[in-house]
């Protein structure tokens, strides 16, 4: 099984590596992206293991970052992430991607 991600989602997780890379390190960097890979991962193997948010989507939270995915389950196609969204950040903003 695989996953897909949104457009708008995949720069989030670009501009976040960035932000880490210029004000913390590359080594900080890695470890987000390494993150995101693992809580990927981690939906893949079990899209259920998220908590249930609005309209049907569920969320997963990242261990060591302030950063939550925001997904839909599809059995036939794995994990759809909506979103990659700082916890602290405007919520809901990702909305309008759900219906697009």
């Amino acid at each position: 099984m695989t996953y897909a991600i949104h457009p708008q989602a995949e720069d989030e997780l670009t501009q976040a590596a960035v932000f880490y890379a210029e004000h913390a390190s590359k080594a900080i960097a890695a470890a987000f992206l390494d993150e995101f890979d693992r809580v990927v991962d981690k939906l893949i193997k079990n899209q259920q293991c998220g908590p249930h948010c609005e309209g049907g989507l569920r969320v997963y939270h990242f261990d060591r970052f302030p950063y939550t995915v925001i997904y839909e389950v599809s059995d036939a196609l794995g994990p759809q992430i909506f979103a990659v969204a700082h916890q602290r950040r405007e919520p809901g903003y990702w909305r309008d991607r759900v219906c697009a």
